[in-house]
């Protein structure tokens, strides 16, 4: 891959996408089936354990906030796979337009800023995998030396086997969950790494565009893969927002529960603190992330209409100037994506999912505190 190479590595190692050099003979994509087969097997089985611990066991609302905030992540890891294995189609096809047509950056200047931005993508991605993965280490280390020494599970979970009554029953169980939560969190990173990788390049496309047209009075012949390239934006942004709207929505109610489970949590077990604090921020970081470069991608299509009107139109034909305006009202309603169809995915909709989740909470503290009751 010429581009989100680092993306597409995390996208292999979790069963997600097959590596080109695997396609042929058919016995290595046969294998990586298998794997994808093992992977799913794997996140489905622990979330499946956790939630019939819910509906099996938990009598008790504290049983249920300890398991429910680690069944929540593990549902959306879920559905973010089966979510991305449904799309590697759509997921070539935005690929293969970014790296081909008019898409693909001709000049020194283009590729400077294609690479500017491959670079900016591969840091971030970097830097969010390195805080999931901390997260999920600090949460074994701290299982492995309180948990595993009680001989207790790291996380709640029914089971149709008495672990206990094995030690390799027991030991086959523990790491069960905690490799299942490893691999659960590179899920995440995989997804969030590719959504917010293609909005950057949506960025990358509409600041190559915006170079190419300053460059119309000099050169009027590029005016038609101008409007091409254009086009192929718009679309790249519709088919994006349409095939993983759920995705995002899903994240966005998830996150908001998490969030105020979360706190709920960090109120009652000083125990957990620092775990609890890494998983919150994780989860804050996911809908950061989304709600940041969705945002940008606004400002940049909006920022291409001023770029429009540095053009030296007076030296331009007539046909040349009909063509910029076209874009430059297309240019005015701006690139948007939505969540749940309804939500904006920009800065306001992540500070509003922060005013939803602290007013959860308080109603949730009010539940449990009765003397808050008897005050009001």
């Amino acid at each position: 891959m010429d581009i989100l190479e680092f993306t597409f590595k995390i996208l292999i190692s979790c069963g997600c996408w097959i590596p080109n050099s695997w396609t042929v003979p058919s016995y290595r994509r046969f294998m990586y089936h298998a794997y994808t087969i093992f992977i799913l097997l794997l996140i489905n089985t622990f979330t499946l354990s956790q939630f019939l611990d819910i509906i099996l066991t938990v009598d008790n609302p504290e049983d249920f906030m300890d398991n429910f905030y680690m069944l929540l992540a593990m549902i959306v890891s879920c559905f973010k796979m089966f979510s991305l294995l449904m799309n590697r189609s759509n997921i070539a096809m935005l690929t293969d337009i970014l790296m081909n047509g008019p898409c693909k950056p001709l000049e020194p200047a283009e590729i400077e800023i294609r690479q500017r931005f491959d670079k900016l993508i591969e840091t971030n991605t970097l830097h969010y995998m390195i805080l999931v993965e901390l997260t999920c280490a600090s949460t074994a280390i701290a299982s492995l030396f309180t948990d595993y020494r009680k001989k207790k599970l790291t996380f709640r979970a029914w089971l149709p086997f008495d672990y206990y009554s094995s030690t390799a029953l027991f030991h086959f169980t523990y790491f069960h969950q905690l490799i299942s939560l490893t691999v659960g969190s590179v899920l995440h990173v995989a997804c969030d790494g590719l959504i917010c990788g293609l909005l950057l390049h949506i960025c990358c496309q509409i600041e190559i565009l915006s170079y190419r047209l300053k460059k119309i009075a000099r050169n009027p012949k590029i005016l038609r893969d101008c409007v091409n390239q254009h086009n192929l934006i718009t679309k790249i942004a519709c088919l994006l927002n349409k095939k993983f709207r759920f995705t995002i929505s899903f994240q966005f109610l998830v996150s908001t529960l998490v969030v105020c489970f979360t706190l709920y949590q960090l109120t009652k077990s000083s125990g957990k603190f620092v775990e609890l604090g890494m998983y919150m921020s994780c989860m804050l970081t996911q809908i950061f992330l989304y709600c940041w470069y969705a945002n940008e991608v606004k400002l940049k299509s909006l920022q291409l209409v001023n770029d429009l009107y540095e053009i030296e139109w007076l030296t331009l034909g007539q046909h040349v100037q009909k063509d910029l305006l076209t874009i430059a009202i297309r240019s005015r309603m701006p690139i948007e994506f939505s969540s749940a169809y309804v939500i904006p995915m920009n800065l306001d909709s992540f500070v509003g999912l922060l005013k939803t989740s602290y007013s959860t909470y308080n109603i949730l503290q009010q539940m449990q505190d009765p003397s808050n009751n008897e005050d009001i």
